[in-house]
C-alpha cells in the first residue's frame, strides 16, 4: 500500500475530496470517447513498457452507456512495479486521490484534462491481480452486447447523479446493481 504524508499532501501530490467530486451530469455516449482513450493510452506508452496491458474501460468504453463522461483505464501492474508505475502516472500529471484508499486489488489515480474547451476526468487504475482485471472487461464486454442491461445500468447512473450522490454514495447506489451485473458478466464470459 502507498501512504502518502501530510508533506505531500499540502505539495499537492494528493487530490482533496473536494477537488475530486465536483457536480456531476449524465452525459450520452459519445462518439469521441474512443479517440479521448487512443490518446491518452498513448501519451502512457510513452512511459510505460511497451509490454504493459491498458484498456478502456467504464461506461465510457460501452457505446450507447452514458454516464459522467469519465474515461476509465486499467493497467496490469505487477506488484513489484507499484511504485515504478506510480512515479511514471505522477510524471504525467496523475495524482493519488484521497477517498480511493488503495486495496489489495487496485491503485487508483486521476488527472483532469483540457479538450476542446472543455475539462475531462481521465482515471486510471493500477490493478494488481487477474480477477479483478476481469472483472473489469467482463462487465464492458457484457454491456456492449446486453442492451437490457446497459439501459438498466444507464437508468441508475442517472438516478444517481439526480440525486446528487458523489464519491462513495454514488459507488453504494449503483453496488447491487454492479455486483450482480459482474457475477453475469463472468458466467457468460465462461
Amino acid at each position: 500500500m502507498i501512504k502518502k504524508s501530510k508533506k505531500e499532501v499540502n505539495k499537492g501530490k494528493l487530490s482533496s475530496r473536494k477537488e475530486v467530486f465536483k457536480k456531476y451530469k449524465f452525459r450520452k455516449s459519445e462518439k469521441n470517447y474512443s479517440n479521448l482513450f487512443k490518446k491518452e493510452k498513448a501519451q502512457l506508452l510513452n512511459v510505460f513498457p511497451k509490454k504493459v496491458i491498458i484498456e478502456h474501460i467504464g461506461s465510457t468504453s460501452v457505446p450507447g452507456l452514458g454516464g459522467k463522461g469519465i474515461i476509465d483505464i486499467i493497467i496490469k501492474t505487477p506488484k513489484n512495479k507499484i511504485k515504478e508505475f506510480t512515479k511514471k502516472l505522477n510524471k504525467l500529471g496523475y495524482t493519488s486521490v484521497l477517498g480511493h484508499t488503495p486495496t489489495k486489488n487496485s491503485i487508483f489515480f486521476q488527472k483532469i484534462k483540457k479538450y476542446r474547451g472543455r475539462e475531462r476526468r481521465v482515471h486510471v487504475h493500477l490493478v494488481l491481480n487477474k480477477p479483478f482485471w476481469n472483472t473489469f472487461t467482463a462487465v464492458r464486454e457484457y454491456l456492449k452486447t446486453h442492451e437490457k442491461e446497459r439501459k438498466e445500468y444507464a437508468q441508475i447512473k442517472k438516478e444517481a447523479i439526480n440525486k446528487n450522490l458523489e464519491g462513495k454514495k454514488y459507488r453504494a447506489y449503483k453496488h447491487q446493481f454492479l455486483e450482480n451485473l459482474t457475477k453475469k458478466a463472468l458466467k457468460n464470459r465462461k
